[in-house]
């Protein structure tokens, strides 16, 4: 099993500046990159303080000129917010930039605030990011494309520069419903997933999915992975794992204001809104610990099958304290984990 840090930018301060920000980020990437991690991840969000970058592509190429070898991900970009013949483009050059070291995540959106202000409500969003999928891979794979549907349409056209990648680069589904990990893996894609809330059985029933679309694939399924992305961070004692679960439940409060709430957001501040969870029940689904703690915890999704776990420590700490989290997983946590999936990493690279 292998090991992404999510570069999840969480923006408590604005007085703290988008500069620091990114900085913190890019450094994470770069020691990231030293201790051996297999990928750093960036999500895709607009107006709203965390999860906050814009610009993922641009980031992406950012990190590469600063590391030599850790694959960046996309966790995830946008489709329906973009056109697809410009991104297409964009995806190229990114491609070409990093030099084959991007990850292409892909989904329609989450946060209902941002999406209906960028004119794409979640109503649609669905509908509109499937059609946009199918124009990108088509941008991506065919020389010349035209496109007659209720989003697209347009003249025959080709996307240049081509990919120097067959197709453009990998592409990874976000998706959590099992039914919809196991059709998007017939149809030879790589999944990102999180239980969010959910239970052991359903993590293990999001593994099944995957890996009954990847058996049905045959040969072609071989080097399709699994990325789950959980919330960690390796506590140095008692005191200072209460202090980080403190953290992640004040986070909390505003990620679920814009993710299942009502989107109140002001000046680009998510309002923190009182939790139906407890704290006490949030402890009990984060990966927060000691790194002894942490192995045994890790342990049930590298024997279910999790190709890649997708860290989370962006939510609330300093920036020497999450570097630490970084230095000590990676010491004292992924070498029990060295050799576990590794015919499926290959592939990826």
């Amino acid at each position: 099993m292998d090991f992404s840090v999510q570069l999840s930018a969480y923006y408590a301060d604005k007085h703290y500046g988008g500069d620091r920000l990114y900085r913190d980020m890019l450094e994470q990437a770069v020691l990231a990159d030293r201790l051996g991690y297999d990928a750093v991840s960036l999500t895709e969000h607009h107006l709203i303080n965390i999860l906050m970058l814009p610009a993922p592509l641009q980031f992406a190429v950012k990190i590469a000129d600063a590391t030599d070898r850790v694959k960046i991900m996309t966790s995830v970009a946008v489709l329906p917010l973009h056109d697809m013949r410009v991104y297409a483009g964009e995806v190229v050059c990114a491609d070409i930039f990093t030099e084959g070291r991007l990850m292409l995540g892909v989904g329609r959106g989450a946060f209902g605030f941002e999406m209906d202000r960028l004119g794409v409500p979640l109503d649609i969003s669905r509908e509109k990011f499937d059609e946009s999928l199918e124009v990108l891979t088509a941008l991506l794979r065919d020389e010349e494309v035209a496109w007659d549907g209720k989003y697209y349409r347009f003249d025959p056209l080709t996307i240049m520069p081509r990919p120097v990648r067959g197709g453009g680069p990998p592409i990874m589904m976000a998706v959590m419903v099992p039914e919809g990990i196991y059709h998007c893996t017939r149809r030879g894609f790589h999944i990102q997933t999180t239980p969010l809330s959910g239970n052991h059985q359903h993590m293990l029933d999001q593994v099944d999915a995957f890996q009954r679309g990847k058996a049905e694939l045959g040969d072609a399924g071989h080097g399709l992975t699994l990325s789950l992305s959980r919330v960690a961070f390796i506590a140095r004692d008692e005191a200072d794992r209460a202090a980080k679960i403190e953290a992640a439940y004040e986070y909390y409060k505003r990620f679920d204001n814009v993710f299942t709430g009502p989107g109140i957001v002001e000046k680009g501040m998510i309002a923190p809104l009182p939790r139906a969870q407890s704290i006490e029940d949030l402890a009990g689904s984060l990966l927060i610990c000691t790194p002894a703690e942490m192995i045994d915890k890790l342990g049930p999704y590298a024997e279910a099958g999790i190709d890649r776990m997708i860290l989370n420590v962006n939510f609330g700490a300093g920036q020497s304290e999450t570097l630490d989290c970084l230095q000590r997983f990676a010491e004292e946590v992924m070498p029990h984990f060295t050799g576990w999936g590794a015919d499926s990493r290959t592939a990826t690279a």
